[in-house]
C-alpha cells in the first residue's frame, strides 16, 4: 500500500466553515507524504467530474474520508459526491452489480464490488462529546459511531468491496475546540496513523 486518496468532506454551510476538516485533511496529507506515500486530495466543495474522481479511486490503495457529521448524516456535498461518483462507477471500477443472480435473487446481495484489495478509513468530527456514545442513559444508547451513525456508510464501502480500516473520531469540536484539545487530538491522530500503518511496506 503506497497510494492514498483523501476526500475532504468538510462543507461551508450555515455556521459551519469546514475549517477543522481542512486542518484534518492537511494533517492526513502531511503524515502520509512525510512517510513516503503518494497522496491525492479532493475537496467536495470544489466542482468535480465523476469520471476523474473514479480515476482517483482506481489509483488508490487507501481511500480516506474526512467528514463532519451533520444531523447524524454526512453533509449534503459529500452525499452528492458519493451519489454521482459511485453511480458513474457502475461497471467502471467501483461496482459491477449488486452481486445477485437471476436464478437465486435472495442471496449474495452486496457482493458485486470491483475494488477488491483496496482499503478505506472514515474520520469524523462531531459536536457531540464522546460520552454521548459511551455512558448509560446518554443520547446514543451506548452505540459506537461505527456501529450506529456510520453503519450505512460502512456498508456502502463494503458494497464496492472496500475493506475497512479503523478511523478516528473527533468529539465536542463545536463547544470545546480549544487550542489545547486540538493539539492533543493532533498527537493522538498522528499516533493512530503511525500505529495503524506501521507495518505497511512503502514501495515507490
Amino acid at each position: 500500500m503506497h497510494k492514498v486518496f483523501i476526500i475532504n468532506g468538510g462543507q461551508q454551510f450555515a455556521h459551519s466553515g469546514g475549517a477543522f476538516n481542512k486542518t484534518l485533511t492537511e494533517w492526513t496529507r502531511d503524515h502520509f507524504s512525510q512517510n513516503g506515500f503518494e497522496v491525492r486530495v479532493t475537496n467536495v466543495n470544489d466542482d468535480f467530474i465523476p469520471e476523474e474522481e473514479i480515476a482517483h479511486f482506481k489509483w488508490a490503495d487507501l481511500i480516506i474520508y474526512n467528514t463532519p457529521i451533520w444531523w447524524f448524516q454526512v453533509p449534503n456535498r459529500l452525499k452528492k459526491y458519493i451519489d454521482e461518483v459511485f453511480t458513474a462507477g457502475h461497471k467502471n471500477g467501483i461496482y459491477h452489480s449488486d452481486g445477485r443472480s437471476h436464478h437465486n435473487p435472495a442471496i449474495n446481495y452486496g457482493t458485486g464490488g470491483l475494488m477488491h484489495g483496496k482499503k478505506y478509513m472514515v474520520n469524523t468530527t462531531w459536536n457531540a462529546p464522546a460520552t454521548a456514545f459511551t455512558l448509560p442513559g446518554e443520547f446514543f444508547n451506548e452505540t459506537s459511531v461505527d456501529n450506529g451513525i456510520l453503519f450505512g456508510f460502512h456498508r456502502m464501502n463494503a458494497f464496492a468491496s472496500l475493506e475497512m480500516i479503523q478511523g478516528f473520531h473527533f468529539h465536542d469540536m463545536e463547544k470545546n475546540a480549544t487550542p489545547e484539545r486540538i493539539a492533543q487530538y493532533q498527537q493522538e491522530y498522528s499516533a493512530h496513523l503511525t500505529h495503524t500503518f506501521m507495518n505497511e511496506t512503502v514501495c515507490i
